[in-house]
């Protein structure tokens, strides 16, 4: 049985865990070869191992997205060792809490370092192979935050917003060289990385609460709902689809 990326190259960064975990494994499930990567080496390496044990392709680096050459290198190796890349989902992001008064400027430079400078350097360092390639899909993950304003989240309200207009920006100006551009937007996901709204909230109960009564839906999305997402984007089933924002949230932005 084929799958709908069988013969694609893709590379994950924040692979090791929550979203970009369960999107890399999608992909390989619909026949990508992974490259898979993370801060911490022992999750990426745990990711691309999981792949392999169910049959799938996958290797896996260490890579911190804030380190321009490392970023280049890495995508350097995707092109040596597999002379193409069709598939960037650049995932890796951080979650500040505080309001205006409460996030310091240093706390800004790192949530735009994260959420917006690092999905730009990856980006760029994609276009040209793709180019070279005749396209591909490079999947930000931003967040319905970025398409909504979230009271006490300035930072990362903020950035999440500069990345839906980034990857905008860029889809239309390499929509004619068949790079397709688009960002992915969940919502509550039951991850580590909503610790920065659990702080927010005074705790994991009223977290919970929060979900179950605002979320019209009534629940947390699972990463493998998320995943068919990635697996969307990723593949040519979007093939006319580029600028796209694509909400997963349960209707948390209705």
């Amino acid at each position: 049985m084929t799958g709908c990326l069988d013969g694609r190259v893709a590379l994950v960064t924040a692979a090791g865990s929550g979203i970009g975990r369960a999107g890399a494994i999608a992909m390989a499930d619909e026949g990508a070869r992974l490259v898979v990567t993370d801060l911490d080496a022992g999750l990426a390496a745990a990711t691309a191992g999981e792949i392999r044990a169910a049959g799938g392709q996958a290797e896996s680096a260490a890579l911190d997205v804030r380190d321009d050459a490392a970023i280049a290198a890495v995508v350097a190796g995707v092109l040596a060792r597999h002379g193409r890349l069709d598939v960037l989902h650049s995932h890796a992001g951080i979650q500040i809490p505080g309001k205006l008064e409460e996030v310091s400027a240093a706390q800004m430079d790192l949530a735009w370092a994260l959420n917006v400078r690092a999905h730009f350097v990856l980006a760029q360092a994609v276009v040209a192979p793709m180019r070279a390639q005749g396209g591909g899909s490079v999947i930000v993950t931003a967040s319905n935050s970025g398409c909504q304003y979230d009271r006490g989240m300035i930072s990362y309200a903020t950035t999440k917003h500069a990345a839906v207009a980034m990857v905008r920006q860029m889809a239309a100006d390499y929509a004619r060289e068949n790079i397709r551009f688009n960002a992915l937007c969940p919502g509550f996901v039951d991850t580590p990385f909503n610790a920065g709204f659990e702080t927010q909230m005074g705790g994991r109960a009223a977290l919970e609460a929060y979900v179950a009564e605002t979320i019209p839906m009534g629940r947390w999305a699972s990463t493998a709902e998320v995943a068919e997402g990635i697996v969307y984007l990723a593949s040519d089933r979007s093939s006319f689809v580029t600028g796209l924002a694509l909400v997963i949230d349960g209707g948390e932005i209705l």
